[in-house]
């Protein structure tokens, strides 16, 4: 299972807990619970690009997936099955 996350304050479906940046999220098909669970991962990952900057800024500029993936974001599931636009890739 994969997330898409896009740093977007016009789309944002979750927020970073440090510093407040919204994220559009792209999501394969999943379970609630499953769901539930990628909100977690997705919390920490964000709170981890905190190690250096605490504003906005530490997060990436293009969108990232988590859990991370080596490939193309292009061809991963969660934006081929999320029907993620070309501004989130």
């Amino acid at each position: 299972m994969q997330v898409l996350c896009k740093s977007s304050n016009e789309h944002a479906e979750t927020c970073c807990s440090v510093c407040g940046q919204g994220f559009a999220l792209f999501w394969e098909r999943q379970s609630k619970s499953e769901r539930a669970q990628a909100l977690k991962e997705i919390d920490k990952t964000l709170r981890g690009h905190h190690s250096k900057d605490a504003g906005p800024e530490a997060h990436p500029n293009r969108g990232f997936l988590v859990p991370e993936w080596s490939g193309p974001i292009a061809f991963s599931g969660a934006a081929i099955l999320g029907n993620a636009p070309s501004w989130a890739l």
